[in-house]
Parts: C-alpha cells; sequence; structure tokens
C-alpha cells in the first residue's frame, strides 16, 4: 500500500466514525447499514448482543436487523440460537470470521426442519455470514454480522466493515442508553396515527378517518417512528404501547 492509499484509507475511516458518532437514532443506523451492504455487495445485517447459554430465541437479543421476518421467525421457532456454530465461536474468539451457511446449519441437526430453514435463507440469498465480535464501553459482548452472497471479501472491505461495526454497536449502546433516560412526547396528531396504525388501519384509511390527506399521516408516522427510534411502524407501536403513549 503506497503512502497516499494508506493516506486515503485512514480518511475514509475517520470520517465514517464521525458519521456513525452523527447517527441519532436506531433507525438512522439502519439506513446507514443498509448503505453499507449496498456498497461491499450484501444483503442483509443484524445486531445482537451475545445471547446466554439458556438463551431460545435470538431476537430477544437482536437490537437492529434486516432479515426477512420469516427467516428470524423460524430460526426462533427452533431455538436455531441453541445449535448455532456461529453464536458458539463468538464465545470463544473476538476475531472476526465467516460462515458458508449451508455449513453452518449442517452442523446444527439432520433434522428435515433445518432443511426447510435452509432452503428458506438461500431463497432469500443469506449464503454466507461475516462475523465481527463487538463490545460496548461497560465490556458487554454482541456481533454485528453482514450477509448475503458475496463469499469473498477484499482485505481492506473487511477491515473497514471490522471498523464500522465497532462503532456501530458502541453507538448503538450510546442511543440505548439515552432512550432509557429520554422522555419521548408525542402530539396529538402523533398519537391518533399510531392508535390507528395499531388498529391494523393504512395511511389512506387513516387519512380517511381523520380528514387529512395520506400524505400528511405519512408524516406523522414517519415523525413517530423516529421520536421512538424504532426501524419501522409496528415496532413503533410495539415501543409506544410499553411506555405507555398508545393503549
Amino acid at each position: 500500500m503506497t503512502a497516499d492509499e494508506k493516506s486515503s484509507e485512514e480518511y475514509q475511516v475517520n470520517d465514517d466514525a464521525a458519521e456513525i458518532a452523527g447517527l441519532a437514532t436506531q433507525f438512522d443506523i439502519v439506513r446507514y447499514m443498509r448503505r453499507r451492504c449496498e456498497q461491499y455487495g450484501l444483503k442483509y445485517f443484524i445486531v445482537f448482543n451475545l445471547p446466554g447459554f439458556e438463551a431460545e430465541k435470538l431476537s430477544a437479543y437482536s437490537i437492529v436487523s434486516n432479515w426477512p421476518q420469516e427467516v428470524l421467525a423460524k430460526y426462533d421457532a427452533m431455538r436455531m440460537v441453541r445449535h448455532s456454530a456461529g453464536i458458539r465461536k463468538l464465545r470463544l474468539t473476538t476475531v472476526p470470521f465467516s460462515y458458508d451457511m449451508r455449513d453452518w446449519l449442517g452442523e446444527a441437526s439432520a433434522d428435515p426442519e433445518f432443511g426447510d430453514l435452509l432452503e428458506m435463507m438461500t431463497d432469500h440469498g443469506m449464503l454466507v455470514g461475516h462475523f465481527f465480535p463487538v463490545h460496548d464501553a461497560l465490556g458487554n459482548r454482541g456481533a454485528v454480522v453482514w450477509g448475503g452472497d458475496n463469499f469473498a471479501l477484499k482485505r481492506e472491505d473487511r477491515l473497514m466493515l471490522q471498523m464500522i461495526s465497532v462503532h456501530l454497536f458502541n453507538r448503538l449502546a450510546e442511543i440505548g442508553s439515552a432512550w432509557k433516560t429520554g422522555q419521548v412526547v408525542l402530539t396529538e396528531r402523533e398519537v391518533q396515527c399510531l392508535s390507528w396504525t395499531a388498529a391494523g388501519k393504512t395511511s389512506l384509511e387513516i387519512a380517511e378517518i381523520l380528514g387529512l390527506s395520506e400524505h400528511t399521516v405519512n408524516h406523522y408516522l414517519n415523525q413517530v417512528t423516529r421520536k421512538l427510534e424504532a426501524v419501522n411502524r409496528t415496532q413503533a407501536v410495539v415501543k409506544a404501547i410499553r411506555r405507555g403513549l398508545i393503549t
């Protein structure tokens, strides 16, 4: 690597670190990670705290993810977190590693259900997982896993993803801490729109009920999703109910 190339890489590292530090919500982080997936020829990501030995569902430890819901639901239903070679390895190493999902699932069991999960993951293009062990400032361990069908990452890309993963996990920890102590205030319209969303209404139906335009309803729902640091409207509804903001 030439001096100019090294200098350019250092600038990129600093730029990414600064950008991540400026991400204010989980929603912002999800959008950032989607862009990085496109950049490195990947499709999926999941950030989670390292599950304990007694864990049964990965979703209980997930912080942000764009895994297809049907895949995560199947994964949890089969308690794959207890069989995962990737999870086992995360408990033993702090060094990044990659897994061909076909080998990974093949280590778990010969049960036909595992074949069903493998087929589902294959259909979605979840063929490889690049695992990056991480920890936050308090020493809590976790992992950032980038996936898709890109088996071979360039050395410089792997190093960049490792750096990005470390910063993302720490930023999520900071956002989570702020979320626990912060007070969310919703406007009357935001509460109305979210309540009707919880009742199963679409944006168009809510617009007709409240006498608003569909665009305005979407604006309110996007605002409340940001305020609650939710990935989507469904998660916003769940968080709002847990906080007692809607019933």
